[in-house]
C-alpha cells in the first residue's frame, strides 16, 4: 500500500484543516519545499498536496510554493531508488490548469468540482492525459461536496466512483470531510462500498491516526483500497512516516504477523 504525506497549502504555507473549515486551519509549517524535503527524505514515494486557495476560488494560488516543492525534490528518490512522484489537487478546474501542473513536473492532476459539474470535459483530459487524471471524490456523509468542501452537490460518491472508471480516470482519493483532520481513523465501511463499485485504485483520506489505522486498511487492498493519505496524524507526530512505511508500504514485512487484536495482517 502506497502512503501519500499531504501537504495542504493555504497562502503559501503548509496547513491542516479540520473537517475541511478554513477558519480552523493550523500552520504546521512556511516551508513547504522543507516539508516535501522531510518526507521525501523519510522514504516516501509520492506525496499528495492540495492548493486549498484554489479549490475554494479556482485560482491557481499555490503554483509558485508547488514549483519550489518539485524542483526540491528533483533530486530524491524512494527506498528503491524512484524519483519521488506528485500528485495535486484543488482548483484543478480547467484542461490548462491540467497541463500546467505537467509541465511543472508533477506526476498525476487531482480534479474534483469540475468533475461533478462539467463530467464530459473531464473525460476528455482522461483521454488526451492518460493515467495522470485522477477524480477526487469527497463525501458528506455518502454526497458528493464541491468547491473546496463548501457546497454539496446531489451527486452520490459511489454513483460518480462508477462514472469516472468509464472516462478512464487513473484512481480515485476518497475522502470522507467528516473524518479529515479529525484523527477518528477511516470511515471503512464507505471505503469498501466505493471500492467494490469499481475496478481501478481506490485511495483513502481522511482521519488516520496512527499506524494501526493504517494496517486496517490492509484488509480492504484486495477489494482495491491502494494507498492512503496522511496528513494530521504526521504533523503531530501520531504516525512516524518511516514506520509506517516499513509497517504497510509496498516493501513491508510479509511475513511478519502483526496483532490487531482478532487478526493478524502480514
Amino acid at each position: 500500500m502506497d502512503i501519500f504525506p499531504a501537504i495542504d497549502l493555504l497562502g503559501g504555507h503548509c496547513v491542516r484543516l479540520f473537517q475541511g473549515d478554513y477558519d480552523r486551519a493550523e500552520s504546521f509549517g512556511d516551508d513547504p519545499a522543507a516539508v516535501a524535503r522531510r518526507w521525501a527524505d523519510a522514504g516516501a514515494s509520492w506525496l499528495h498536496l492540495v492548493d486549498l486557495d484554489g479549490a475554494k476560488t479556482g485560482e491557481p494560488v499555490n503554483l509558485p510554493a508547488i514549483a519550489a516543492i518539485v524542483e526540491a525534490l528533483a533530486d530524491r528518490s524512494d527506498q528503491s531508488g524512484r524519483s519521488v512522484q506528485i500528485q495535486v489537487g484543488g482548483g484543478v478546474r480547467s484542461r490548462d490548469r491540467a497541463a500546467a501542473l505537467f509541465d511543472l513536473g508533477v506526476t498525476r492532476a487531482i480534479v474534483g468540482t469540475v468533475a461533478v459539474e462539467q463530467p464530459a470535459v473531464v473525460a476528455d483530459w482522461c483521454a488526451e492525459f492518460p493515467g495522470r487524471i485522477v477524480i477526487g471524490i469527497d463525501a458528506r456523509e455518502g454526497w458528493v461536496a464541491t468547491r473546496g468542501w463548501l457546497e454539496t452537490s446531489q451527486v452520490r460518491a459511489v454513483d460518480l466512483a462508477r462514472q469516472v472508471q468509464d472516462w478512464g480516470a487513473a484512481a480515485i482519493v476518497y475522502t470522507d470531510i467528516q473524518r479529515d483532520g479529525t484523527l477518528s481513523g477511516p470511515n471503512q465501511a464507505a471505503l469498501r462500498e466505493l471500492a467494490e463499485g469499481v475496478t481501478i485504485p481506490v485511495i483513502a483520506s481522511g482521519g488516520v491516526s496512527s499506524v494501526t489505522d493504517l494496517l486496517s486498511l490492509l484488509t480492504l487492498e484486495p477489494v482495491g483500497v491502494t494507498g492512503a493519505i496522511v496528513g494530521r496524524a504526521l504533523y503531530t507526530g501520531n504516525v512516524d512516516l518511516q514506520e509506517a512505511l516499513q509497517a504497510v508500504g509496498p516493501g513491508r514485512w510479509q511475513d511478519v504477523p502483526i496483532d490487531l487484536g482478532q487478526q493478524a495482517i502480514g
